[in-house]
């Protein structure tokens, strides 16, 4: 079922690529900058997560392509005295569609967009042996935010984003500074 979402998805982002769109696309690295927030991982405690990410201009008009590199990790007790953590590092691509609004002072946006999520996790406890897996999944990632002006060559983000992961779905509530290229 994932896997027709991602088809979809991409169908989508293809047919906003249109001839038309293309020859009004605006490709090249525009803006980079980083997030910290907070992140809560299906059937874990809240942790901090923080990433890098690109601004690689625009596909279509209002639609930007951002790239980001997030990271998380959890350790919590388990019975016996054991300790069991979770670390996410995610290479993500994203469509923002940004709301034409009349004030430039506040910038909303939406998106969606694939990820590719690798997930390691541990268990041991003493006296049983450690366990240790780790796998590639892909994952769609759906949310939005805001963007404010700080200065000419930075802007304020807010943002929230739900991460559909196989095992390891994640909600992510951030705030991010971004800092304009070439302006």
């Amino acid at each position: 079922m994932k896997k027709w979402i991602a088809g979809l998805i991409s169908l989508s982002f293809c047919i906003l690529g249109s001839q038309n769109a293309l020859a009004q696309s605006h490709l090249g690295l525009t803006a980079a900058g980083v997030h910290l927030g907070l992140v809560s991982p299906e059937n874990m405690d809240t942790t901090v997560g923080l990433g890098a990410f690109a601004d690689l201009g625009t596909m279509a008009p209002q639609v930007h392509l951002v790239s980001s590199l997030d990271f998380w990790s959890k350790s919590q007790s388990v019975p016996f005295g054991g300790d069991a953590s979770v670390r996410d590092i995610a290479l993500t691509v994203r469509g923002e569609f940004m709301f034409p609004v009349t004030s430039p002072k506040v910038k909303p946006f939406a998106g969606g967009g694939l990820g590719l999520h690798y997930l390691t996790g541990k268990v041991s406890a003493p006296g049983f042996p450690t366990i240790e897996s780790s796998s590639t999944k892909l994952g769609l990632d759906l949310g939005g935010g805001m963007a404010t002006p700080l200065g000419p060559k930075t802007d304020f983000l807010a943002e929230l984003w739900y991460g559909v992961v196989d095992t390891a779905n994640q909600l992510s509530i951030r705030a991010g500074l971004s800092f304009k290229l070439g302006v």
